[in-house]
């Protein structure tokens, strides 16, 4: 069962046990692996993260660390495609308080999945998606 949306910056920060992860965050990811569940990441992210290493924003080694995880036997974290449901779902999230695309679709898998986002983001905070940080 998927408990919760990862964000891009969750995921990385995660991955590579950045201090910038909140404990609470890094609580609830925790807890979700401790009951068997699991939490969703929108293959949006896997896209943003090969354009951020494009760029020299992340680490070379970034997206073959996520891949890792997901690829884990009974991991904690689980690739949700984009699909017409995601778009679908797109449209209750106001574009004018969650103007980025990528984190429209992160936040709308989330309302989907009826689960919280785990996210820094401010934008996405004040959005009526649940989040938890």
């Amino acid at each position: 069962m998927i408990s919760g949306i990862a964000d891009t910056h969750t995921i990385i920060w995660y991955t590579f046990s950045d201090v910038r992860l909140s404990a609470k965050a890094k609580t609830f990811i925790s807890q979700v692996a401790a009951t068997g569940n699991q939490i969703g990441l929108s293959s949006i992210t896997l896209v943003e993260i090969v354009y951020l290493m494009e760029k020299n924003r992340l680490l070379p080694q970034t997206y073959d660390r996520i891949i890792a995880l997901l690829d884990e036997i009974d991991g904690v974290f689980q690739e949700i495609p984009l699909d017409r449901q995601v778009a679908e779902a797109m449209k209750a999230i106001d574009r004018a308080k969650v103007p980025d695309m990528p984190d429209r679709i992160i936040a709308a898998t989330a309302i989907l999945y009826n689960v919280p986002v785990i996210s820094k983001d401010n934008k996405i905070q004040a959005s009526s998606v649940t989040t938890i940080w």
